[in-house]
């Protein structure tokens, strides 16, 4: 996601010239949700972008909504390996550098594409995103959060019982400062204000998991469309 995304991704038939209609369908309705939004348009008009008839979009997806649920899973396979990237940092003193460039790949990619953002995650959560069963072939971005957790446990920087459950509390942070700036409830002064801020966020919440008390009765457990896919096991 970000500029490459929002730069690299025309109405379509490029990619279709090419053979790949699939991906051609793909970039097109891309391309029309930031123009309408996720309700905005038709599987038609996502056709008549690329130039074929909706009876050769329905060889590839069934509905509109299955388009749109495959669309959510490639831009978060695309977030996903953009928050692995930024987590690739060298080894340095600060254990908590590469949680918080995690966290910040998150929010810039929220700020830079705001309409794909929320169509995965909104898409990612329903009946019609959840329909084919599978994960991005890139890692999903709660992948990379857990990762990133697990290596702070491993190393002793975060205890056994505050990384039970601390995905979600992370990502509920995370998660909340982004939507909140992309929907301008909270204004920074530019991109690297809202890095600043992101950082915070995240020691905040990773110093507040450290002193936690030990609650008189367990925390609930959350569940998302990611993680129940994960206990149903891999997928036909």
């Amino acid at each position: 996601m970000g500029e490459d995304t929002v730069k690299g991704k025309g109405t379509g038939r490029g990619r279709y010239h090419h053979g790949d209609l699939r991906g051609a369908l793909l970039d097109a309705a891309e391309a029309l949700v930031r123009e309408r939004g996720v309700d905005g348009w038709s599987l038609r008009e996502a056709s008549a972008r690329v130039g074929v008839s909706p009876s050769a979009a329905y060889h590839h997806f069934s509905s509109r909504d299955a388009l749109v649920g495959a669309l959510s899973l490639r831009v978060l396979g695309q977030l996903g390996e953009r928050m692995g990237r930024a987590a690739d940092l060298p080894a340095e003193a600060d254990p908590h550098r590469r949680l918080v460039a995690v966290g910040q790949a998150y929010v810039r990619a929220a700020l830079e594409d705001p309409a794909v953002t929320r169509l995965a995650f909104g898409a990612g959560a329903s009946p019609a995103g959840r329909g084919s069963g599978v994960e991005p072939l890139a890692p999903h971005p709660h992948r990379v959060l857990d990762a990133e957790l697990d290596l702070l446990a491993l190393s002793g920087h975060l205890t056994p019982a505050a990384r039970t459950g601390a995905d979600f509390v992370v990502w509920t942070a995370v998660h909340g400062l982004a939507a909140l700036l992309a929907d301008g409830l909270i204004a920074v002064d530019g991109p690297e204000a809202a890095d600043r801020q992101t950082e915070r966020t995240v020691r905040a919440t990773l110093t507040g998991l450290h002193h936690e008390a030990t609650p008189s009765e367990p925390w609930p457990t959350p569940h998302s469309a990611h993680t129940t896919r994960a206990a149903d096991g891999p997928h036909p």
